[in-house]
């Protein structure tokens, strides 16, 4: 097996995901309608950037906030099913990743687990449904 060389989605852990939106929107970056008050999604070139909390991400990602290696950053790798999810995950860890969080459905609908790199950077692997992936596999989000 081999992982697609590709990221899905840039995650920030801000302090205010209000005032980080108008930051980004005062670049000319547009908000997505998948957003909503908690996370706000913007597309960029063949990458989706997403702000949502700092304390928010570390506990969606089973981390504490203050861990060592927690930057307020994850990576996300997605893909097209949750059998996928679970194949890449496993194989990330025979790779020498450490299991932070094992793949699970989530509340919103998707599925998705969480490793770390041996630097500790986090990579969520998910399969989103409502956001589905193009031909070269970058995340579609909604105007």
């Amino acid at each position: 097996m081999q992982i697609d060389r590709r990221v899905s989605l840039i995650t920030l852990g801000v302090a205010d995901v209000g005032r980080s939106t108008a930051f980004y929107e005062s670049l000319g970056w547009i908000r997505s309608s998948a957003s909503q008050e908690t996370i706000t999604f913007i597309r960029l070139k063949g990458v989706a950037l997403a702000l949502f909390s700092r304390a928010s991400l570390a506990e969606d990602a089973g981390v504490e906030d203050t861990s060592p290696g927690f930057s307020g950053v994850t990576l996300a790798h997605n893909v097209a099913s949750p059998a996928e999810v679970d194949a890449v995950m496993e194989f990330a860890v025979s790779c020498g990743a450490s299991l932070v969080k094992k793949p699970e459905k989530v509340f919103w609908g998707g599925y998705r687990g969480y490793f770390a790199d041996p630097d500790g950077h986090l990579w969520e692997v998910a399969h989103n449904p409502f956001a589905p992936l193009d031909e070269d596999g970058h995340i579609v989000l909604p105007e």
